[in-house]
């Protein structure tokens, strides 16, 4: 009995400590450099969080590196106090196959907040590839087995899954060529440097509006609705049936957060995802607000769970790891 009104009473004054959570600024890590599409979409959710968090102070914090790795480490590092937060994609899940000494456990580290959004991937190539479509493109890469150069911004990063992902599925040998970050990469295709690269809706729309490269093919299950891809094929339409990628992000806290500031986050988080300046923003680049249960916490961790079983495989039969 003295044990159950112990706990009882310590779970009370957790929550009333947290009754005026947050009264303090709280940090957005984002494991990538600042200007990217993770920041991108860190910042646009920060705007849209301030209010339900009452007016709070958010801060964005660039911990780039390592394919994300040292940012995520960081926050799993970090006071579980609801003050520092990780804003990471979909690599948290590609990490644990990807590193073989990583300083965290993406499923035992961190208190898992909710899913943000889904970004489908888009393949494109230099404007003075001769493909027009598809079709054509998958011939040239035949024709061109061994020599192809398949860009990437780097180990970890949402254009090498993608085309980790390619490749298997394809199985036509590429050369990857790894760059230390989107924008050179982009910078190199459009120079027609390199050949060919799959990357996120938030990277290519606005070159692929100024045709200054090609577009083949989106990821996603159903077309897109923006203008300037709605004319796109979804891949398993174009013949590469059963693929389908798409880049998320998603909240989390250092573990042991208390359950009274999960919760608070959680609850602005559901509000942010509903406000129209986010939608707006967020869907005008490709990307899909999450509606479903993966906004709470524990089926969001599910889903990690998910993806961690799919790219284990993908990433041993490339055999690309890094220390």
């Amino acid at each position: 009995m003295k044990r159950l009104l112990f706990a009882a009473v310590a779970t009370l004054a957790a929550a009333s400590a947290f009754a005026d959570y947050p009264d303090k600024p709280i940090t957005i890590v984002v494991p990538f450099a600042a200007g990217g599409p993770t920041d991108k979409v860190a910042r646009d959710l920060a705007e849209a969080l301030r209010k339900p968090m009452g007016n709070a102070t958010i801060i964005i914090e660039n911990v780039g590196g390592a394919g994300g790795t040292l940012g995520a480490t960081k926050v799993a590092k970090a006071a579980p106090d609801g003050y520092t937060l990780l804003l990471a994609h979909a690599g948290i899940s590609t990490a644990p196959a990807l590193y073989r000494n990583l300083q965290y456990k993406t499923l035992e580290d961190f208190e898992y907040l909710g899913m943000i959004n889904e970004v489908p991937m888009t393949l494109v190539s230099k404007p003075t590839l001769p493909a027009k479509n598809y079709g054509e493109l998958v011939k040239w890469l035949e024709a061109n087995k061994g020599k192809v150069n398949l860009a990437n911004a780097g180990l970890g990063s949402a254009s090498h899954l993608c085309g980790l992902m390619f490749q298997s599925a394809t199985k036509i040998e590429m050369q990857t060529v790894p760059y230390k970050g989107t924008g050179p990469a982009m910078t190199d295709l459009i120079g027609g440097q390199v050949d060919i690269m799959c990357d996120q809706t938030t990277n290519t729309t606005t070159q692929i509006e100024g045709g200054k490269i090609k577009a083949y093919a989106v990821t996603s299950k159903a077309r897109l609705k923006t203008a300037a891809l709605s004319g796109l094929p979804t891949l398993d339409e174009a013949g590469l049936k059963g693929f389908n990628v798409t880049i998320w992000h998603a909240l989390y806290a250092p573990k042991g957060t208390p359950k009274a500031a999960q919760d608070k986050i959680n609850t602005a988080l559901k509000a942010a995802l509903k406000d129209a300046e986010f939608i707006k923003r967020e869907e005008s680049l490709g990307a899909v607000i999450i509606t479903d249960n993966r906004v709470n916490g524990a089926d969001h961790k599910k889903f990690v769970e998910s993806e961690i079983s799919k790219w284990g495989p993908v990433i041993k039969a490339a055999g690309q790891y890094a220390d």
